[in-house]
């Protein structure tokens, strides 16, 4: 027997509960939510009934553990990011379903611990994904990911805010991949100014954290 699905005006009312709190509920995974073809989402009614009757037990929250970076002379930094995540998963209740990890730039896309991680997001295999910073996962778009993940109910989960003072050399870095990037599509790989540009920006750099 196929079970009810309620619509989430009718829960809402049920529950006593604004429309914002049951979003809320559905994206941290307190209530089971169910994604119909058409984007809207239905909840069954023996969700409902669950939390009406207060018999909600905790739910098991599935992590992936997810650390990088940008150069195997960091692989200590990389080891201590693991440790401190497994612990905070394991203070928290959390099942860890995997530590993936790479040892590459942050505007790199095709890093094998990141291509694994979309894979347990599409496969609905996890439910957070924990990281120190933001920048661990991308150094740029943050924000396209977080949403993307959370179109599969998968939540990111960072743990500091800011970016600690060491990483100014990783920014660097990829800054440089940055400008390197855009001067060889602008005067060729190959071309003296795209060299000359790239030189240029490096002791431009250097400058500045001489007189700063």
């Amino acid at each position: 027997m196929t079970e009810r699905l309620l619509p989430p005006r009718e829960v809402c009312k049920r529950l006593g509960i604004s429309f914002i709190t049951l979003k809320r509920w559905i994206y941290s995974g307190k209530i089971r939510a169910v994604k119909t073809p058409t984007g809207r989402w239905m909840i069954p009614e023996s969700e409902v009934e669950r939390i009406i009757c207060g018999k909600a037990e905790a739910r098991e929250v599935r992590a992936v553990i997810y650390a990088r970076v940008s150069s195997s002379d960091q692989k200590k930094d990389l080891e201590r990011q693991v440790q401190y995540l497994t612990q905070y998963c394991s203070a928290k209740g959390y099942k860890v379903v995997d530590v993936l990890s790479d040892v590459a730039s942050g505007l790199k896309i095709n890093r094998r611990g990141l291509l694994k991680l979309f894979n347990y997001v599409v496969n609905k295999q996890i439910d957070e994904i924990v990281v120190t910073y933001k920048d661990r996962l991308t150094r740029f778009g943050f924000e396209y990911l977080e949403y993307f993940f959370r179109q599969y109910g998968v939540r990111i989960e960072v743990i500091y805010g800011e970016e600690p003072k060491d990483a100014y050399q990783e920014l660097v870095e990829d800054l440089l991949t940055i400008v390197t990037s855009f001067a060889g599509k602008l005067y060729g790989m190959r071309s003296h100014k795209k060299k000359r540009l790239v030189l240029g920006f490096k002791k431009l750099l250097e400058e500045v954290e001489k007189n700063d």
